[in-house]
């Protein structure tokens, strides 16, 4: 494993402790950012408990992080962080939220953590070195047909202005698709992708934290991901499409 990865993993099983703990003990302090946003001290810990472990490692490196937002180091590396993807979801009791990593080295992804501290499971990935899951190396489905597809989804809930144009999207998946579900943390969904959980994933105004390990992920598990025309401005659009090879083009149509 690359020594980066090492201290990415160390990272995240260190905020899966901190969120672990915070959801036995109860009594969580929750502040609205914005509508259907929410923040709470385990975001802020576990984000701090990440950005202490990595600066500790490389304290030149710089950060972009959901809670702190961006700090630049004097390297090339910037890390790309949320502590708790799916923080409504662990609000709420509900078992499907994650922490997730990404590192991007000069404006590349180059490695990637996710990881789900209720499952135990860690997804990891570098550039070139495929995709793992708890060390067993993962590939995308086979899946040739949108037919068959099972396809993941988010709500576009930070931006309803585009609620229209998601709810005719949604309408043509739920046509053309053998089923379309929607689980509430990004990061997992793209990772489960690239796992082979589902086939497929799209979503409309994710941030960069939402999805920078999960592309990498999709990427070194043979998969393919792009923006609504297929492009790479994802990352900056925040409108990202993802699907084992052969499924790609149809979901593009599709979603057109």
């Amino acid at each position: 494993m690359h020594p980066i990865l090492t201290i990415g993993v160390r990272a995240a099983r260190k905020a899966g402790s901190i969120i672990n703990r915070a959801s036995l003990a109860g009594g969580l302090n929750i502040r609205a950012k914005r509508a259907n946003d929410f923040v709470t001290q385990v975001d802020q810990a576990a984000e701090q408990a990440i950005i202490e472990i990595v600066k500790k490692a490389y304290p030149d490196h710089g950060f972009l992080a959901e809670e702190s937002g961006a700090s630049e180091g004097s390297a090339d590396t910037v890390w790309i962080i949320d502590p708790l993807d799916g923080t409504t979801n662990f609000i709420h009791g509900f078992p499907q939220y994650c922490v997730s990593i990404g590192v991007q080295h000069r404006g590349a992804l180059a490695h990637a953590v996710v990881y789900d501290p209720n499952r135990n499971e860690l997804f990891t990935a570098s550039k070139g070195r495929g995709a793992f899951l708890n060390d067993r190396r993962i590939r995308v489905t086979g899946q040739a047909k949108l037919g068959d597809a099972l396809v993941g989804t988010g709500f576009p809930f930070k931006e309803l202005t585009r609620l229209d144009l998601y709810t005719r999207q949604l309408q043509t998946m739920m046509r053309t698709s053998s089923g379309v579900r929607r689980a509430g943390a990004a990061a997992l969904d793209l990772a489960y992708v690239a796992c082979g959980r589902l086939d497929a994933f799209w979503e409309l105004g994710l941030a960069p934290w939402d999805m920078a390990a999960g592309v990498l992920l999709i990427q070194e598990a043979g998969g393919l991901v792009g923006d609504l025309k297929g492009e790479q401005t994802f990352m900056e659009t925040g409108d990202i499409c993802c699907a084992t090879p052969k499924i790609f083009p149809a979901l593009l149509e599709a979603l057109r």
